[in-house]
Parts: structure tokens; sequence; C-alpha cells
């Protein structure tokens, strides 16, 4: 089956379950999860299809792109129904089947309109499938704005916390840069000279350089202010802290990773002049934003608000990995893209679901001794915070490591910029995890425990959510400590990427 198929078995699943009546419940949930596994078990196939045969489809090809399908959609403006995948795409494919099935397993608990939520969440999965997959510019916005729209509905109806101000601010920051995007993605067909919004058919037509340089930050930016670089961050803290557990890991595992995606998809691919004028700019930016990032989550008193700001961090290695132009960087970005997804959706999903779920606070001050009562969601902290800080073993050590040095060969400086993040992040993840997890000194200055007041009945950590995180925290250790089963895939299509460059 092909790998396109993740997109309509999905956009079934979502049918499916509104067929069904409101007071079913379980069988809405026992659907829901059977779509995503589904879906993640025909993106895996394709995944290991293609990763066995690479080599080979670039050698006959000279390109390492599987098209799936290509079919005249809107042949009055020239946009087509046309997917691909090759080695930059299909890691982030796979990364939202896993976080589609886990985000599913810890919203098991969800019963307040539990219909409509699996509804919104797989109609949301299918959009971002799209996104990963489309080649053709006007259909990768159709998708990236059908994975949008999902997104608010799911935070100001189950979030928490100014839900209703966190999902609008992340909409409107969201369709702002749309806008961008939409105005970039005209001025490039028009000065193309048409009739095509196919991004390979684009990448092949010379455009000038002074219009790349003026349109190059519209799309980029555009789709950068999703992936959130700094300063058009301030929307991801807000919008992860109102959001309910499973559309806070959607929002930093994937969807935050829409916005880099197309930053890399159509600015850097459409345009590499426009790419080579401001790619300092983004350097710059990037390193800003990885130190702020990680500076503001060390102040945070939000446990939530640490894995906010966290994330901001943490994409700002991915900006500038994309920004090196050098095999190194750009391989790094990606799979960081696929770390950081991981990550992030299990250190959500410890902070939302094990954590305030159960004890109805975030703030640091009012936690603590929680190790002793919940000590999976523990030891999966620690697990999550050791990748997060880029610990050799995970995942997260073989990403930076690579955006690190593809900095130095850009600019020394860039690269020691960037690494002040790094014990800044070891800092808060440490202090969180002191003071969430481990003994702390009581009121009155003497050693000893003090969890929260009703932590001693606090319900147990349930079978989804163990099996969720056992395998988030596997995919962590396994690209670890064998990262060429997506590493060298990813290698190959970048110097594909940079030597198509003119």
């Amino acid at each position: 089956m092909r790998p396109d198929w993740t997109i309509y078995l999905t956009f079934l699943g979502a049918g499916l379950i509104m067929l069904l009546p409101r007071d079913a419940k379980n069988l809405i949930r026992w659907v829901a999860l059977a779509t995503g596994l589904v879906g993640l078990t025909v993106g895996l196939t394709g995944y290991l299809q293609y990763n066995a045969g690479f080599r080979d489809l670039i050698a006959q090809r000279g390109s390492g792109f599987w098209h799936v399908v290509n079919v005249p959609w809107i042949p009055a403006i020239g946009a087509h129904y046309h997917l691909a995948l090759d080695g930059i795409n299909f890691p982030l494919v796979i990364l939202n089947g896993f976080v589609c099935v886990t985000g599913i397993l810890f919203s098991w608990n969800i019963e307040n309109r539990t219909k409509e939520f699996f509804v919104f969440f797989l109609t949301l999965i299918a959009g971002v499938y799209g996104v990963f997959m489309a080649m053709d510019l006007f259909l990768l916005f159709v998708f990236y704005e059908l994975a949008i729209i999902p997104k608010y509905f799911i935070i100001a109806i189950w979030g928490s916390t100014r839900k209703e101000y966190g999902a609008m601010k992340l909409v409107l920051y969201s369709f702002v840069g749309s806008a961008l995007v939409f105005i970039g993605m005209l001025a490039i067909f028009f000065a193309a000279g048409g009739p095509t919004f196919d991004l390979l058919e684009l990448a092949r037509t010379p455009v000038g350089r002074q219009v790349q340089i003026w349109v190059f930050p519209l799309i980029f930016a555009g789709f950068a202010v999703l992936a959130g670089m700094w300063p058009f961050h301030t929307w991801a803290p807000t919008g992860h802290v109102a959001a309910p557990t499973a559309a806070s890991m959607l929002l930093a595992g994937v969807v935050m990773k829409l916005g880099s995606y197309g930053c890399f998809r159509a600015a850097m691919l459409l345009m590499p002049a426009g790419l080579d004028y401001w790619k300092w700019t983004i350097a710059v930016l990037a390193v800003i934003g990885i130190i702020y990032g990680a500076a503001v989550a060390l102040v945070q008193k939000d446990f939530k608000f640490i894995i906010g700001y966290s994330s901001v961090s943490h994409m700002g290695f991915v900006l500038l990995g994309l920004a090196t132009l050098n095999v190194a960087g750009m391989s790094g970005a990606v799979l960081q893209m696929f770390s950081h997804g991981i990550v992030a959706s299990l250190l959500f999903a410890v902070v939302g679901r094990m954590v305030y779920d159960r004890t109805h606070t975030r703030q640091l001050d009012e936690l603590g001794g929680l190790a002793k009562v919940i000590p999976f969601a523990a030891v999966t902290f620690v697990i999550a915070g050791a990748a997060s800080m880029g610990m050799p073993g995970f995942s997260g050590f073989v990403a930076e490591i690579q955006v690190l040095i593809g900095a130095f060969q850009m600019s020394p400086w860039l690269a020691v910029g960037a690494a002040v993040g790094i014990p800044v992040t070891v800092a808060y993840i440490i202090n969180a995890l002191n003071k969430v997890f481990l003994e702390r000194d009581d009121e009155t200055g003497h050693d000893g425990d003090r969890p929260v007041a009703h932590s001693t009945m606090l319900p147990p950590i349930s079978v989804p959510e163990m099996i969720a995180g056992v395998v988030l925290m596997a995919l962590l250790v396994i690209i670890g400590l064998y990262p060429a089963i997506m590493l060298d895939m990813i290698k190959a299509n970048v110097v594909l990427f940079l030597e198509g460059r003119p």
C-alpha cells in the first residue's frame, strides 16, 4: 500500500467516527487508535521500503524522490495533486504516525465530547501527512491550512489556562504567516511565468535574484512563525500551556515541524539566491532563539511553560542547521526535527497527562516527591530530559552535535553561541526534575519530602500511558544508538539538494 494512503485512511477514520453515536466513547477511542495504527503501519512499511532502496533510486533517477502520485488537480492554474517522498520528509511522516498513536493513548481519558475531539485530532493528523508529502506548492498550502484549523477547536474546547486566548493567538499568528506564504507563493508563480505550482518544476525555473531576495523572507518567515523562530515565537509557550496533552504533543511534536519543513521545501528549494542572501540573518536569529528559549525556561515556575520555552530553544537548532548549507548541519536539522518531535511529545505527556491531570497544578513550588508516588513518570522525564540535554546514547545528541559541527563550519562563533544553550538546558531540566520528582526540604527547613498534599492518593499511571511512554522512549534510544537507520538516507538527500543548487 502506497504511503499516501496514510492521508486517505486517516480521513476515513475521522469520517467513520462522525457516524458513531456520541455515547459509544470506548468504540470511538478504539476506532481512533486503529486508524492511527493503520496509518503508522502504512508509513513504516513505505519507510522501510524506501530506506532499503534509496541508493538505487538515486542512481537510477538522479533524484531521491519516490513519486507516489502526480495527476492534474486544478488545470486552470496548473495545480497538481503531486505527492512524493524522499529522505527529508519520510522521517517526518513516520514522526507524525508515532505522535498520532501515542497522542491517542495519552488521550484515552477524554470524556468531554469524545467524538468531536478525535474527529478534530484525526483531521489534523491527515492534514499534516498531506503537508509532508505535497510536492505542489498550492497543494502544500491547502494541506497546511487544513492542519491549522482543527488546532483552534482542540485547544479552545479541551484546553486549560486561558484556552480561548491561547487558541486565538495560535490561529492569528498562523494565518498571518499563511498570508505571507500566500503572497510569496503567488509572486514566485508569476515570476516563474507559470503555469505550474509544482515545486520541482519551479525549482528548475530561473527566477531573478532581486525577486528571490524580497520574496524569500516572505515565504521563509511565513513558515518560520509556526516553527517558533525568534522573535515570532510568542504564540508557542502560550499555545502549549493552553492545549490539552495530546494537542501539546501535536503542537510541539509535528505542527512546529510543518513550519521548519515549509522553510526548507518551499523557500530554500525555490530561491537559492534568496537563501544565500538571508542565511546569516536566519542563523543569527536561530542562535538567539536557542539561548533565549533556554534562558526563559530556566526561570519559569510553571512546569508546562518550561517545556514550552524549551521547544522554542530546540527548534532554534533546526533553523540553525538549515541555514548552514552544509551536509552536517542540514542533516542534523532534519534529524533534530524528528528527535525533538519525540522528545517534546514525551515531555508534554509527562507534564500534562501524568502530572497535571493527577495533581491539578503545574507550579514547581507546589510539587515535589512525585518519584515515590508515580515513579514511571519520573523515569520517563529523566529519559526525555536526557535526550533533550543532548546526552550521548539518545537521538538528541546525534542531531545537535551535527548541527554544531555544521554551524562551526559556517562560523565558529555561531557554534559557540548555540552551544551556550546546552548547559542552560541541563540546568532547567535538572531543576525541574529536582522540584517535581525528587526529595526536597520541607517548610521547616528539615530534610524530607514535600509532595503535594494529595499525592498519596494520586491514580497510578494507566496502561495506555505506559505503552505510549515506552514507545516514545524506545525511539529516542534506537535512533541514538543506531542513527544510520535514519541518518544515511537524510544525508544522501541533503547532498542531492546541495548539489542541485546553482
